[in-house]
């Protein structure tokens, strides 16, 4: 195993799309129509065909930092039911998870499609074919047309590629990988059990092997300043990613990150809201301008989050990060490669 859609603010205007990075898909020059942010509802339309909502689903895996292999008490930001829906439980199969929650959306949408998302824990850690009997049973499920596919990067062996290159041929695939941070010294810091490097070799295998990758990245991780953060977007850009998620910091009661900011709050820096519009919109400014943004902020449950509260559900907050980046003059790559 691997250890290592608002209006836009300037006239339309046609980008030309193209990375550096050799291994990037999309190293051909492209052109492509540019909003305030290259948006990920119309882009997974387009790429599905049709439209599909992702179903969450806890297929019983656990993480090699905390079976003990790399560690033990996980990430110490992590409490992985800030994330599951309440039919997420081990004691149903895959099939079972995915058939409740195809009832829960096709009473407002019969004719909807699903991707099966894999999401808590390490959806790539076990034995091989275990695992992959659990994405066959998903893709078993009527109307389920593709996989979502959330893991660390220092899980996924050459053996399991293999395997999902062979499986993206015959469905819509995404591997999407947390990397929470660029920086090995806040790695270290959130117990994350893995450098840099590895998410770097681990994106790359990924992608080479012509399947959709993503990323996942904390912004106002302890110890890391606004200057730090918005840098982060250069190294981003570097990897030949296709999705990335951005959220902000929250602190989950329980978790160790909680017991450390109650010990030392001077640690920290819970950016408001309003900050943390500006601090997203300055890194997006100096993003890759085709990457493609899913979402921007993750809401947690009230009964589990302690810190901090905004009161904004996920839509409210991106109407206002429209806003300002309209008030702005800016969009998604305007300082990339500057």
């Amino acid at each position: 195993m691997n250890r290592c859609s608002g209006l836009c603010v300037q006239p339309v205007r046609y980008m030309q799309k193209y990375t550096h990075n050799p291994l990037h898909r999309s190293c051909e020059k492209k052109q492509f129509f540019m909003e305030l942010y290259n948006e990920f509802g119309p882009w997974l339309k387009e790429k599905v065909g049709e439209k599909v909502q992702k179903i969450s689903i806890n297929a019983g895996f656990t993480c090699p930092n905390r079976d003990g292999r790399l560690g033990v008490g996980g990430c110490t930001y992590c409490n992985n039911q800030t994330f599951n829906p309440a039919y997420c439980r081990t004691e149903r199969t895959v099939a079972e998870q995915l058939e409740e929650g195809k009832y829960f959306f096709a009473r407002k949408y019969p004719e909807m499609k699903y991707l099966a998302y894999f999401q808590a824990y390490t959806n790539t850690y076990g034995e091989l074919e275990e695992i992959k009997a659990k994405y066959e049973e998903a893709l078993s499920v009527d109307g389920v047309v593709g996989l979502v596919i959330g893991t660390r990067p220092d899980c996924m062996p050459d053996e399991l590629l293999d395997y999902l290159e062979v499986l993206n041929r015959r469905c819509f695939l995404i591997v999407e990988y947390g990397i929470e941070s660029t920086y090995d010294k806040t790695l270290v810091r959130i117990n994350r059990g893995h450098d840099f490097q590895c998410t770097r070799d681990a994106v790359e295998r990924t992608a080479s092997r012509g399947i959709i990758t993503g990323g996942h990245m904390i912004l106002g991780l302890p110890g890391e300043t606004p200057e730090e953060i918005r840098a982060q977007a250069a190294t981003i850009s570097s990897l030949p990613l296709d999705t990335l998620k951005l959220h902000q910091l929250q602190l989950i009661k329980g978790t160790r990150m909680a017991e450390e900011y109650e010990t030392s709050p001077q640690d920290f820096h819970l950016y408001s809201a309003d900050e943390y519009v500006d601090l997203v919109i300055d890194f997006v400014e100096l993003l890759r301008p085709d990457i493609v943004l899913e979402r921007f902020v993750s809401q947690s449950p009230s009964s589990l989050l302690a810190v901090p509260g905004w009161g904004l559900k996920n839509y409210e907050f991106v109407e206002k990060v429209r806003r300002r980046m309209k008030e702005r003059k800016t969009w998604q790559g305007r300082l990339y490669n500057i």
